[in-house]
């Protein structure tokens, strides 16, 4: 969660909070300061039965910058359901832009050697449809961003497809949206770690992405039982109900302050020209 930026009282128990030493909750235009000692915190575990006792697989890629279908792979990492990782880099052959390279530390001096975009790739895919011939859920965090920018990856090079629409998703942005309905502020990879107590100590790196978009999905199914009831394809369509409200909410607030617009339908592909998207 974001930091308050200026000095003020804790919406929930009224003690004063400086400046940096709080967090800001709520909806854009509606954020609300609280002190540490009010923060929210996560419900315990169960030992219910759900879709978080299945083995899951995980993805992650670093790119060239922010839009999923124009921007590139420079780096992935696949986490198998049955214990086996594999990661390697990617030499888009265009420019990185610094700021992506800042975020990142993936530069085109790094990259020079490293296999084309169209064998690596090539690879990725049949790991993906691998996971879609199994029936393995593949968590990723903002599918809709990871998941597009594979499939404009493909196109952009004349790669199969996945088969797309028989493949399950577990996506916990779109699912921490729908337990939290966006009242705890902004929620990257790195606040939703934090807030069910995984590790991400090297943020931006693509095997310590997965690895942590798959724990914390593993945890909000041990901790919320009604989420983690029923399998991965009732997973699938409330998660499509989760993202399409969670567009319509950015929406309100985008529409009176001029912002891009999200396309309500664009989980777990994002449909061309519409959408933007934010680097894991």
């Amino acid at each position: 969660m974001r930091a308050n930026k200026y000095a003020g009282q804790c919406a929930e128990c009224d003690a004063a909070v400086e400046i940096a030493a709080g967090q800001l909750i709520g909806f854009p235009g509606r954020w609300r300061t609280i002190c540490v000692a009010c923060s929210p915190t996560p419900p315990p575990r169960g030992d219910h039965e759900g879709w978080h006792r299945v083995a899951l697989a995980s993805l992650d890629f670093e790119t060239t910058g922010v839009d999923p279908l124009t921007d590139r792979v420079l780096s992935y990492a696949l986490l198998d359901d049955r214990g086996h990782d594999f990661s390697g880099l990617i030499n888009p052959g265009v420019p990185i832009p610094a700021a992506s390279a800042e975020v990142h530390g993936l530069t085109e001096e790094a990259l020079a050697g490293a296999p084309a975009p169209v064998d690596a790739l090539a690879e990725v895919i049949a790991w993906v449809q691998d996971l879609i011939e199994r029936g393995v859920g593949l968590v990723v965090f903002n599918a809709a961003y990871d998941l597009t920018m594979l499939r404009a990856e493909a196109d952009r090079w004349g790669l199969a497809q996945p088969d797309w629409e028989r493949l399950f998703v577990v996506d916990p942005y779109v699912i921490d949206w729908g337990i939290e309905r966006g009242g705890l502020g902004p929620r990257r990879l790195t606040d939703v770690a934090a807030y069910y107590g995984v590790p991400l100590d090297n943020a931006h790196d693509a095997p310590a992405d997965a690895r942590a978009a798959r724990e914390i999905a593993y945890e909000i199914g041990r901790r919320h039982p009604t989420v983690a009831a029923g399998d991965l394809e009732s997973l699938m369509l409330r998660q499509i109900v989760w993202f399409a409200g969670r567009a319509e909410d950015w929406n309100h607030y985008a529409r009176r302050v001029g912002r891009p617009l999200d396309d309500p339908a664009g989980w777990p592909l994002t449909q061309p020209l519409i959408g933007n998207a934010q680097i894991a």
